[in-house]
């Protein structure tokens, strides 16, 4: 069974460990009213029911919402890998406008849903410079306070901006207290060079790198300065090639002398100050970047960590539905979002969309040119 956001929310007490059902039932009973009268009934999230498998039983979030790298199409795409190969119950969220309904990526405030947090065992986020309300923060404080795992990728170094607090503790800092880095730069000339991952010795035997191969990204290597390596585990790092080809070879000099932290483990404090989880962040993971199955197979790989299970030797990552990844850009122009229509139902099982290319002259000969 499967189901999309609010019309449907059965999904989230059969994954709650609590002894207090009618209470959850009723919280969630009350969202439910709250977004059909908002919008009619029409789905704000999707959510999968994990078929049969280790994941059976957890439940990952993914949060969606840059004007970038679109997560858009990512979330959904390792939900259904996650869900239908893995066992695990999975939702996704989204930048809704909050008057029409459609996916907007560029709306920073709107992220319906967010109380699935308080039933799940895995966060996944690839965020940029989003401003939630406070009793959202509030959400996202609770999660950390307890110690569950994060999964962060690309921009969720800088998932958040604006003022906000929980505390003492600034959203806007979460990249850096949480993942261990903030943003910092392109290292690597955007759009221009790519991204070869080349895997840390000492950390090889990693049970996360568990049949992963060579990863290529057409995305640049990210700046990073803040990361502790005494404090992290390193996975990989990324060299800086000379083209987006994916047969592009590593640039000779100071660019790669040292190369850049690209995927990383540590251990966060949360924001209550005591609290300690675990927090995976890599850099790469634009849509385009997801084509490769062996960056897919450490996003894999890593739910399986963070939530406590066994890693598999080969992991599948073959894809549920098919998945046409749009080349990274923004989308400014004025009403793009609204005439695209995106709606989540276009990504439920058995379907698949893209959120359409924003400028095809920055996109790579060979990169398709996806259809408006």
């Amino acid at each position: 069974m499967h189901s999309a956001g609010s019309s449907e929310i059965l999904p989230y007490p059969f994954t709650m460990k609590t002894n207090n059902l009618p209470t959850r039932w009723l919280a969630l009973a009350a969202i439910f009213v709250l977004q059909s009268s908002l919008f009619g009934g029409e789905a704000q999230w999707l959510h999968f029911d994990g078929k049969k498998g280790p994941g059976e039983g957890k439940h990952i979030v993914f949060i969606s919402g840059d004007e970038e790298y679109r997560s858009e199409e990512t979330n959904p795409m390792l939900a259904k890998i996650l869900s239908q190969r893995h066992g695990f119950d999975c939702t996704v969220l989204f930048s809704i406008d909050p008057e029409k309904g459609y996916i907007d990526p560029n709306n920073q405030k709107s992220m319906p849903g967010l109380e699935a947090l308080k039933q799940a065992d895995l966060m996944v986020i690839g965020t940029r410079f989003r401003q939630f309300n406070d009793e959202q923060y509030q959400i996202l404080a609770d999660y950390l306070n307890a110690g569950k795992p994060v999964m962060g990728y690309r921009t969720a170094t800088h998932a958040f901006t604006g003022n906000g607090k929980t505390g003492d503790f600034r959203w806007g800092q979460f990249g850096l207290k949480i993942l261990g880095e903030t943003w910092i730069s392109h290292h690597g000339h955007h759009k221009r060079q790519g991204t070869r991952a080349i895997i840390q010795s000492e950390n090889a035997d990693h049970a996360v790198l568990n049949g992963v191969g060579d990863i290529f990204g057409p995305t640049d290597v990210y700046g990073i300065r803040n990361l502790d390596p005494s404090k992290s585990t390193i996975l990989y790092r990324g060299a800086v090639t000379a083209t987006l080809d994916d047969n592009s070879p590593a640039i000779a000099g100071e660019k790669n002398t040292p190369m850049m932290p690209l995927a990383w483990l540590r251990t966060y404090t949360a924001p209550n100050g005591s609290t300690k989880g675990q927090a995976f962040c890599t850099t790469l993971g634009a849509s385009v970047d997801m084509l490769d199955k062996d960056l897919r197979r450490l996003f894999v790989n890593t739910a399986y960590h963070l939530t406590g299970l066994k890693v598999p030797n080969v992991a599948d990552v073959k894809l549920v539905d098919p998945f046409q990844p749009t080349f990274y850009g923004f989308n400014n122009v004025e009403g793009y979002y609204e005439k695209r229509n995106l709606r989540v139902s276009d990504f439920e099982l058995g379907s698949s969309a893209s959120t359409g290319l924003a400028d095809p002259k920055s996109a790579p000969f060979w990169r398709p040119i996806l259809p408006y």
